[in-house]
C-alpha cells in the first residue's frame, strides 16, 4: 500500500544527515537499517549499504531508483533452485550437449 500524498514520501532523517554536504566519491558505502526509506533525489550516486538481515548489500542509487523504497533494492530471501536430482541430471546432459557440440565446432574448422 503507498503512503498518503498529504503525508509526503518517507525518508529517515538519519541517512539525509549523513549526505549532507558530501560528495558520493568521498563516502564510500553508507551502511543503513532504514528499508522503508524512499529514494530521493539527493541520494543518487551515493552506495547506500542496505541491511537484509544478515548483511549489508550495496547499492548504488542510479536516477530510475528514485521513488523507489530501499528494501527493494537488497533481496532478504535467497532463491534456491527446485528440481533437485532431476533437475541437475538434465543440467549435466545439457552442459555436456554443449561441451560435444563445441567440440564438433572446432573439427569443423580444421
Amino acid at each position: 500500500m503507498t503512503r498518503s500524498i498529504k503525508k509526503g514520501p518517507y525518508t529517515d532523517q538519519k541517512l539525509l544527515k549523513k549526505i549532507s554536504g558530501k560528495k558520493p566519491n568521498d563516502v564510500g558505502v553508507i551502511n543503513c537499517w532504514c528499508r522503508n526509506s524512499q529514494i530521493s533525489p539527493e541520494m543518487v550516486g551515493f552506495t547506500f549499504g542496505v541491511h537484509n538481515g544478515k548483511i549489508h548489500q550495496p547499492v548504488l542509487i542510479t536516477e530510475d531508483m528514485v521513488g523507489h523504497y530501499l528494501g527493494e533494492f537488497a533481496m532478504t530471501k535467497k532463491f534456491i533452485r527446485h528440481g533437485g536430482r532431476m533437475q541437475k541430471d538434465l543440467e549435466q546432459k545439457k552442459k555436456e550437449a554443449e561441451i560435444d557440440a563445441a567440440k564438433q565446432a572446432k573439427t569443423v574448422k580444421k
